[in-house]
Order: structure tokens, then C-alpha cells, then sequence
């Protein structure tokens, strides 16, 4: 050390010492002397020795620490170089323990509560209402309602009598009396200034800079952590849905007869929490109380509310990958298992049913035939004027359906039309069996268009009825279970193709079930734009297609003359990189397929509801497809169970 510092020290400044290590003399990252210096001091250990500081005017304050920076995985490492992964923590495998009986759910329950909406925010004194052109100041609680309107405005939604007229009722029982007697016509009412200022606040918000989002998003977080977990029977559980939805106006599925109507703001006092007695319990904001605390262990939900619209009771759930929304699925798929023990049986005895003496045992088993084969929902009976009008089996009427003894080259085909679940049309030509053809023309007779087909029946019949032929069984069970076989006899039958090639055929069965189910969509507003976006990488990947191949026949002459190893190589390059660019066009081709297709199917629905997740988990492992292809994290997450427990050999 003494040699090496005393060289330092007494070498003239124009002497330089050729270092054997060049790292030491020629490094990028210290650009003046004292950097190097100090690195130099450093890897020979007399970067303390106080003539060496004195000499190049340092101390040791100057040696910082290296920088630390974060991985993309947000992992630390002083050197700035990428971490190795964390290793996973360990999953809860829930459903390798035993499972409690007699309708407990859970043992210990502790959790923080919801996150309420926050107060309103009055508008700036420079945003104006106006009323019959003339500016106008609201009360906070009719200028918040004001809002909701005004954030709308250029929906389609304000455009419908509906909305206008249930809003504009609303909207007064908020004014105070003065209000109410100047506000009298909604269409002297001119939200439009409103409405900039909320378009201009929306820009703002997407214009914020990185900063700003980062701040956002760690409040966010810090929230997730405080109130989106809970503790249950000694497990951390993520809770779904830990925010109380604002207030604003409802919407509805499909012409709505209640759209327009204010959604109140939900306050402690309206608010159930549920949690184990033993547990430290939710505190409500300060200067207020919750509407009551429960202990029942024999429900999922940790905080429940009533809303005001239809009167429907509102939860707080857990995540859809927690062990009570898991046992529930697995419980689910297995009641439609063991339905294909005893549906041979079942449909033998509703045949039969088809020639009853009976009327209602006859509407009772071509419902049931419709509910099998059609995957009808049952329909629930519903008040007057409350909902909008949308039908189930039980619930039809003659108006839905045509009868053709001949349509098309086929024989007996019935035509559907009707507004199904969350106002989605159902319309389906199908040939049926010439005896349930004949039942359908028995049971229209004498009937007018908004009669009754099934007046003989209603849902409650029906259910009694199943829950006779076998323990659990529901309309939603028939259709759990041909979802589920489709789907199975489907991948049966397809080839043994490319990844990419498979994953197309797997959407295609998806499909062929989500077709059974009524699962329909809107084409994404995005849709159009993102086929050109995909249509100008295919074009452009055939572009570079044909120069790989133009070089890889240049390639192929080239060798035919020169004869030489190094020739050989370079045409072997250019063939892998046109096999290689072959299959990113394939990728790409059968990407825009897919899309195509599935533009007004909703595959998620039948997926994620009644498709036994241990199918696709057993066709992945068979085929060696990364489950990864057919579900997302949040699924997979969802479906641990299924994809720990099945193997390639699982059948539904």
C-alpha cells in the first residue's frame, strides 16, 4: 500500500503509471481526477489515509454510498443492476383442507370497513348554471345533483324522455323552495358551461405529469392496503369491492323505466358490517355510526347496504381468488357434474312428460327441454313497471315466438325473440322435436300476443320441480353443465396445431358455448381502429416477409457459385429468419381472426362463469399450451384451485 501511495505522492503530473488492471485508468463512469482517484483508493484500501485525502482535497463524506435504483419489479440493489426475482409466497391451498359444515363460512372475520365517496366539491364561482339564459346560483345540494347531469350531457342517455323526466324529478326534491318554484321546465336549463369545465378537468387529469400520477397512485395503494384486505380464520384475504360507489344517476340495462333516477350518497348510518365478534370492529368516520354490527358467520358479506333505486341490498364481497368465492365455484362445477350422471334419465322423463294428460306437466317439460337444450335462463317474476321488459323461459309470451312447420329446408323450427338478462336480445332460429312443436301450437291457441305461453308455470314451479330430480339443481346448473361439455367435446375434437393455431380453435369453442349462452357484446368503440392497427403490422410484416425471402434466394445463388462453408451458413440465417418471420405473420393473421370474430361475443362471460375451469387446465397440460394463453393473472388467480388439482386426464 505504501509503494502504491508514495506514487501518488512523488510521481511528476506529466509521469503517468501504466496500470496492470486498465479498469483503474480508463474508466467511463469517473470523469475527473478526483472520481478516479477516489476509485483508485478505494480498490486498494487507503482511501483513509489522510495524505492521500489531503493531496487530492477530499474526505471521506465525498465517498457516498452507490446509488441504490429499483428493478422494474420495484426490487432494490445498490449496484443498479436487476435483482433476481422474489420467489413467489406461498399460496393458501385451501382446498387441501377440510371444509366447514352446517353453513359455516368463516371462524374469525376482521376487517376495516369501506372507503366512503368523498364530500362534494363545489364548483368554481367562474362555472355558471343558467336558467332560461340567465345565470343562476344553486344550493350545494341541488348544484351536486346538477352535476351529474351536466357530466352526461353529451351521452345519449339525456337525450331519452325517460332519463329527463326521472332526473328532473329527482333533481327537484333536492332545490330548496325558491328553486323549486324558478326551475320549472328542464329544457330552459343550460348545463353546457358545467359541462366544459368537467370535459377541461378531465384533460387536466390526463395531462398530469409523472409526478402527480405517482402521487395518486400511492394513495390509492396506501388505501388497498389499510381497507382491501381482510383477515379471515388466519388467512389474508383481498376483499373485492372496499369503495361504496358514489352518487349519480342511474342508468339501467336497456330502456330502463327507473334510468335517470338519483342514486343517493350512502352514509355510515346506512351501513351492516359484518365481522366475528372477537375481532377489533370497523370504526365508523368520526361523528358517526354505523346502522348495525352483525356476527353471522353463515354469510360471505362483510358490509351490506340498501340503495334507494330498486331497493336492492348492495355487499361488500371478497375477491373473486379468495377461498369463499373458490369453494363456490368448485362446488358449483361439481353440482353440473353430477347432473351428467342423471341427465339421460332426466330428458327420457321429460319426453315422456310431452304427452302428459296434464297441461301444466306438459308446459312444465317443453320449459324444461328449452331450458336444456336453448340454455334459456328461467326468468324470475318481477313487479309491474319496475324493470325493464325482459323475459326469461317461464316468463315468455306468445308474442316471443313464430312456429314454421317449414323454414329453410328444415322441419318444426321455432322462432325466438325476446329482451333476455340486462336487456339483451335473444333471437334464434332452432329446429325442435315434432312432438314439443305440436305442445307450442296447443299452447298458443286461443291466445293473444301478450298472453302467457307458459300459463300454466311460473319459476317457482319449475325449481321445486328440479330440486326434486336432483338435490341442487337449478335452470343455471343445466346450463353450467352444457357449457362445460360443449366446451369439452369441442377441444376433443381439435388437431394437434401450432400454439397459436390451438389458442384460435380454443377461442372458436369458447365461442360455440358463449353462441349457446347468449353471451353478446357491442363491437368496442376501439374496434375499428384497432383492426387497422393491426391490419398495417400484418402488411407490414409480409413487406419484410418477401425482402427475407428476395435475400434468401440472393443467399441460395450466391452459395450455388462461391460453394464455401461460409455461404452454406448464410443461407441457413436466412431461412430461419423466414420461418421465424412466417410465424409472427401467422401470429398476427390469426390474432385479427380471432378479433374478428369475437367482436360481438362476450367469451369472459362463459369463462369465468360456467365453464369448469379444470377443462381448459387439462387440455392446456395435455397439448403443453402455457395456461397462461387462455387465462389472465386475475384469472388464474382466481382458478388456483382448478389449476393445481387438474391434470391432463381430468373429464367434466
Amino acid at each position: 500500500m505504501k509503494i502504491m501511495l508514495n506514487l501518488f505522492l512523488h510521481s511528476p503530473p506529466h509521469i503517468k503509471s501504466e496500470p496492470e488492471n486498465e479498469e483503474l485508468y480508463h474508466s467511463p463512469k469517473h470523469k475527473n481526477v478526483k472520481q478516479w482517484s477516489l476509485k483508485v483508493a478505494k480498490k486498494f484500501d487507503f482511501a483513509e489515509d489522510e495524505k492521500f485525502q489531503l493531496f487530492f482535497s477530499y474526505n471521506l463524506s465525498d465517498i457516498k454510498p452507490k446509488k441504490k435504483t429499483k428493478d422494474k419489479k420495484g426490487e432494490v440493489r445498490a449496484d443498479g443492476k436487476k435483482k433476481a426475482k422474489k420467489e413467489p409466497e406461498e399460496k393458501w391451498k385451501w382446498w387441501e383442507e377440510e371444509r366447514y359444515t352446517d353453513g359455516v363460512k368463516w371462524k374469525f372475520l376482521e376487517h376495516k370497513g369501506p372507503v366512503f365517496a368523498p364530500p362534494y366539491e363545489p364548483l368554481p364561482s367562474n362555472v355558471k348554471f343558467y336558467y332560461d339564459g340567465r345565470p343562476m346560483k344553486l344550493s350545494l345540494e341541488a348544484e351536486e345533483v346538477a352535476t351529474f347531469f351536466a357530466k352526461m350531457l353529451d351521452h345519449e342517455y339525456t337525450t331519452k324522455d325517460v332519463f329527463r323526466k326521472n332526473f328532473f324529478k329527482d333533481w327537484r326534491k333536492e332545490m330548496t323552495s325558491e328553486e323549486k318554484a324558478k326551475i320549472t321546465d328542464l329544457n330552459k336549463c343550460d348545463f353546457s358551461e358545467m359541462n366544459e369545465y368537467f370535459k377541461a378537468q378531465s384533460e387536466a387529469r390526463k395531462a398530469m405529469t409523472k409526478q402527480e400520477k405517482q402521487k395518486i397512485k400511492e394513495e390509492n395503494e396506501r388505501l388497498l392496503l389499510e381497507y382491501g384486505y381482510c383477515v379471515m380464520d388466519n388467512h389474508r384475504e383481498r376483499i373485492a369491492n372496499f369503495r361504496i360507489e358514489p352518487p349519480g344517476l342511474f342508468r339501467g340495462r336497456g330502456d330502463h323505466p327507473k334510468m335517470g333516477m338519483l342514486k343517493r350518497r350512502i352514509r355510515p348510518e346506512d351501513i351492516i358490517v359484518n365481522c366475528s365478534k372477537d375481532s377489533e370492529h370497523p370504526k365508523p368516520p368520526p361523528g358517526t355510526k354505523w346502522k348495525e354490527v352483525r356476527h353471522d358467520n353463515k354469510v360471505t358479506w362483510l358490509v351490506s347496504w340498501t340503495e334507494n333505486i330498486q331497493g336492492a341490498i348492495k355487499y361488500i364481497m371478497l375477491n373473486p381468488s379468495s377461498r369463499i368465492k373458490g369453494e363456490k365455484d368448485w362446488q358449483k362445477y361439481e353440482t353440473a357434474r353430477r347432473l351428467k350422471k342423471c341427465v339421460d334419465s332426466l330428458r327420457a322423463q321429460y319426453r315422456e312428460d310431452w304427452k302428459s294428460k296434464e297441461m301444466r306437466i306438459r308446459q312444465r317439460a317443453v320449459a324444461l327441454y328449452f331450458i336444456d337444450k336453448l340454455a334459456l335462463r328461467a326468468g324470475n317474476e318481477k313487479e309491474e313497471g319496475e324493470t325493464a321488459d325482459t323475459v326469461g323461459c317461464c316468463s315468455l309470451r306468445v308474442e316471443h315466438l313464430n312456429l314454421y312447420p317449414e323454414k329453410d329446408g328444415q322441419e318444426y323450427v321455432v322462432e325466438f325473440d325476446f329482451l333476455g338478462k340486462d336487456s339483451i336480445r335473444y333471437y334464434n332460429k332452432v329446429p325442435v322435436e315434432k312432438r314439443v312443436f305440436k305442445n307450442l301450437q296447443l299452447f298458443m291457441e286461443n291466445k293473444q300476443p301478450e298472453d302467457d305461453l307458459f300459463d300454466r308455470l311460473n319459476t317457482t314451479i319449475l325449481n321445486k320441480h328440479l330440486q326434486e330430480l336432483m338435490d341442487g339443481l337449478t335452470a343455471k346448473v343445466f346450463r353450467t353443465y352444457n357449457a362445460s361439455i360443449t366446451l369439452q367435446q369441442q377441444l376433443k375434437e381439435l388437431t394437434s396445431e401450432n400454439v397459436s393455431a390451438k389458442i384460435l380453435s380454443y377461442n372458436r369453442a369458447n365461442r360455440a358455448v358463449a353462441i349457446l349462452c347468449n353471451h353478446q357484446r357491442a363491437p368496442p368503440k376501439t374496434f375499428e381502429k384497432s383492426m387497422q392497427n393491426l391490419q398495417t403490422k400484418i402488411d407490414a410484416k409480409k413487406e419484410q416477409l418477401a425482402d427475407a425471402k428476395r435475400e434468401l434466394k440472393s443467399a441460395k445463388a450466391d452459395a450455388k457459385v462461391r460453394r464455401d462453408e461460409k455461404s452454406k451458413k448464410a443461407v441457413e440465417t436466412k431461412k430461419k429468419a423466414v420461418q421465424r418471420i412466417e410465424e409472427q405473420l401467422m401470429k398476427l393473421e390469426v390474432q385479427a381472426t380471432d378479433r374478428e370474430e369475437n367482436k360481438q361475443i362476450a367469451l369472459g362471460t362463459s369463462k369465468l362463469n360456467y365453464l369448469d375451469p379444470r377443462i381448459s387446465v387439462a387440455w392446456c397440460k395435455k397439448w403443453g399450451i402455457p395456461v397462461e394463453k387462455i387465462y389472465n393473472k386475475t384469472q388464474r388467480e382466481k382458478f388456483a384451485w382448478a389449476i393445481d388439482m387438474a391434470d391432463e386426464d381430468f373429464e367434466f
